[in-house]
């Protein structure tokens, strides 16, 4: 078989099921047979729009970066077999910021289902080795599909500085937000509270063991020095000024949601008197195989955040539903058109 099924996004809303050519992976690579594919905001921002911030759809491009699967050849270190979770931003490897061991800033890279470089809905991907990350052989591969949020979560904590005792607020309880929460605890956090305005998702953030929720769209939230840290996961600049308002004098506050503007607003005078530490989190550098560890060991639940299974077939439908059901936290897709394993391809 040398070619499979994809799904390809055209143009806002016009996904198209195509037959695409298998890529072949070059030295150092491993094809994967993709497995599980978590739909992220970036993704339904390509569908809806046609473009995610600066980057634009120019031709047609398959989406989807949270992606795990199936080795089925290659030259790298992982045997054929060997389940992965994919880290798509690959980045050149030589500039300043690769350099440095922030290789999330590299200027050069390239990330699998941002334009055009084609994502995991064309069902398989030529990975670099070293961007292909180990999974146990029960682990399931929808939870290893969100093993790149979590990457995103624990950067964030770590950017953070979350450490063993700290109060911790996370406003926003989307799937990045409660991936945070659980990451905060994994690490030692104290007391965690949890802010939203939809009622299932703090709920849900209960149940992964958040402290305390609050509704700001019923209470807001109390402006009084009582966490050592605040991450905001919404990117809603009401949310990130009102968080900024509870911490301690010396706190910190982690941006971590994307902005819908390019420009926001914060009370830089206060926090400039309150000695507060601005922090931003872009991605991840280095965090994979930390998230697998917590996933695997069952530090971090993965498996309930997922709300909604939809075949590739089905692409378009699965967008629409992550686009308008709020009551929906990851929707993934799963590939049902499986390749046969190859022979090892060398170099």
């Amino acid at each position: 078989m040398n070619d499979a099924t994809a799904a390809i996004l055209r143009g806002p809303k016009d996904l198209a099921l195509e037959r695409r050519p298998i890529p072949q992976p070059a030295p150092g690579e491993v094809l994967v047979e993709i497995g599980a594919v978590g739909l992220c905001g970036s993704d339904l921002h390509y569908y809806a729009h046609g473009e995610n911030g600066p980057n634009v759809l120019r031709s047609p491009t398959a989406l989807g970066h949270e992606a795990a699967g199936t080795v089925v050849a290659g030259d790298g270190p992982l045997p054929v077999g060997t389940r992965v979770a994919i880290e798509p931003a690959i980045p050149c490897g030589r500039c300043r910021a690769c350099r440095a061991g922030r290789y999330n800033q590299c200027p050069h890279g390239r990330c699998f289902g941002s334009p055009p470089t084609h994502g995991a809905l064309a069902g398989q991907l030529a990975v670099p080795g070293e961007f292909a990350h180990p999974l146990p052989d029960d682990f399931p591969l929808t939870s290893g599909a969100l093993v790149e949020p979590l990457a995103v979560a624990l950067h964030a904590v770590r950017r953070g500085g979350v450490a063993a005792g700290d109060r911790v607020l996370v406003t926003g309880a989307g799937p990045i937000g409660l991936l945070v929460l659980q990451a905060a605890r994994a690490v030692g956090a104290g007391e965690t509270v949890v802010t939203d305005i939809n009622p299932g998702r703090l709920a849900h953030a209960r149940r992964l063991g958040a402290d305390r929720t609050l509704d700001t769209s019923r209470e807001p939230l109390p402006q009084e020095p009582l966490f050592d840290i605040a991450l905001d996961c919404s990117g809603i600049e009401a949310a990130l000024t009102a968080a900024a308002h509870a911490l301690r004098p010396g706190g910190t506050l982690v941006a971590v949601g994307n902005p819908p503007r390019p420009r926001t607003t914060l009370p830089l005078a206060w926090m400039q008197r309150q000695e507060l530490s601005l922090v931003t989190a872009f991605r991840y550098a280095g965090e994979f195989p930390a998230a697998v560890s917590l996933a695997a060991t069952g530090r971090v639940d993965l498996e309930s955040l997922i709300t909604a299974r939809f075949p590739l077939e089905r692409s378009a439908d699965a967008l629409e539903t992550a686009l308008t059901d709020p009551a929906q936290l990851k929707v993934v897709i799963e590939p049902t058109e499986p390749i046969e394993p190859m022979e090892a391809i060398g170099p």
